[in-house]
């Protein structure tokens, strides 16, 4: 047998790596990749015991393949609180979390309810139709703009330059030049925001940024940030449960008997297929894993999409079952990192399919038209049409 590959840029992995995950566990648990020169970590412990060394482990040279590996991005990237080390990162995420504790996320259901809502009740009545473009694409977004502060009207534009900013042609770890663009669109946008949040402000996350003193070019990079990172992992959460419980109908009918298994649902969607893959440090120092040294300035890829299978951690890892027991999940990251946003994810994840089963208890994907998106580090689906019976 070859040994593995992993390519990250691949079309194999943007469809279904996980079979190249569980070899690069078993065969190369620490991975050398010499095309693009990183190395990558893919057992859970390997995982999280990274996730929690961030000196050992920075996280300032970026997230991806192409920000790892281009020091000329490095410039771009400083101010975002996910491109921070302590004490940066410290004071930054003090800032910006209030808007996320449990009691403000609790706060936010019924705006959220009410997005969802307003975007399922148009497709009641319809036999066919795209659950994540009419969906779970446009909502997500809006719930984010929604407490940064961004016009009604702006908020899908945010989108599209997001998932042009993600998108990845097979083979080549750098943005093209569609999503260069956006993102010098998005970059400007939130600049002038800021700027306006300035003069007139109102009672939205810019407006608080600004009254804590940071630069607008600062509230600009933070606001592209939450808004890709609040939408897109929201958006590829529900697609990727929509086909998941399409597949294993015994889990959906544990939904449809009690919706209060959606919290634990939630989890297992993410476990089983990681809306975000990979996420990206480097090393500060020389170190040993499996044998094998890592030397100091190297970029390290954090495999969370394998992690999140290692049948060293998961009883039965290939197996989708909502009624998992809760265990420490890393699909929203871990240490110091964790997802600022888990918590809305989770909740506007949950209220979505309690929506989702009210008005459709029975429904089929197409799996012919099933479109999967290919971006730098998120997984999931561009089109999941169903049918729906009369």
């Amino acid at each position: 047998m070859a040994p593995v590959e992993f390519d990250p840029l691949s079309e194999t992995f943007f469809d279904d790596p996980y079979e190249t995950f569980r070899r690069l566990r078993d065969e190369a648990p620490l991975y050398w990749n010499d095309a693009y020169g990183f190395w990558a970590l893919s057992r859970y412990e390997d995982v999280v015991a990274v996730h929690r060394d961030w000196k050992t482990f920075s996280s300032t040279h970026g997230a991806t393949i192409d920000q790892l590996t281009d020091p000329g991005s490095r410039e771009i990237l400083r101010g975002s609180i996910i491109f921070m080390d302590p004490p940066e990162h410290d004071e930054m995420r003090r800032m910006v979390s209030r808007v996320f504790t449990p009691k403000a996320v609790a706060n936010l259901e019924p705006l959220v309810r009410d997005l969802i809502v307003k975007y399922l009740d148009p497709l009641v009545g319809e036999t066919r139709f795209d659950l994540l473009a009419d969906f779970a694409a446009p909502f997500p977004v809006e719930v984010i703009s929604a407490i940064l502060g961004v016009p009604e009207e702006d908020r899908q534009q945010i989108r599209h330059w997001t998932d042009l900013m993600l998108h990845r042609e097979p083979g080549n770890p750098k943005a093209t030049q569609e999503g260069m663009e956006a993102a010098m669109y998005e970059a400007a946008y939130f600049y002038e925001l800021a700027k306006e949040k300035r003069r007139s402000p109102g009672d939205d996350m810019l407006s608080g940024l600004v009254e804590s003193g940071l630069s607008d070019k600062e509230i600009a990079g933070f606001a592209g940030l939450l808004a890709a990172a609040g939408s897109e992992t929201v958006t590829k959460l529900i697609g990727n449960g929509v086909v998941l419980f399409c597949r294993n109908p015994a889990e959906w009918s544990k939904v449809l008997a009690d919706p209060g298994v959606l919290s634990l649902a939630v989890e297992e969607i993410v476990r089983y297929w990681a809306p975000s893959q990979y996420q990206g440090r480097w090393t500060t120092a020389a170190t040993q894993w499996h044998g094998i040294e890592v030397p100091p300035e190297s970029p390290m890829v954090l495999v969370t999409g394998a992690a999140s299978r290692d049948e060293r951690m998961y009883a039965n890892p290939d197996r989708f079952d909502i009624s998992r027991p809760l265990s420490m999940s890393v699909g929203f990251g871990h240490g110091i990192h964790t997802c600022l946003g888990a918590a809305l994810a989770r909740l506007e994840s949950r209220i979505a399919f309690e929506e989702i089963a009210k008005r459709w208890p029975s429904y089929e994907v197409e799996d012919g038209g099933l479109r999967r998106v290919q971006m730098a580090n998120v997984a999931g689906f561009s089109n999941v049409p169903v049918t729906v019976p009369i």
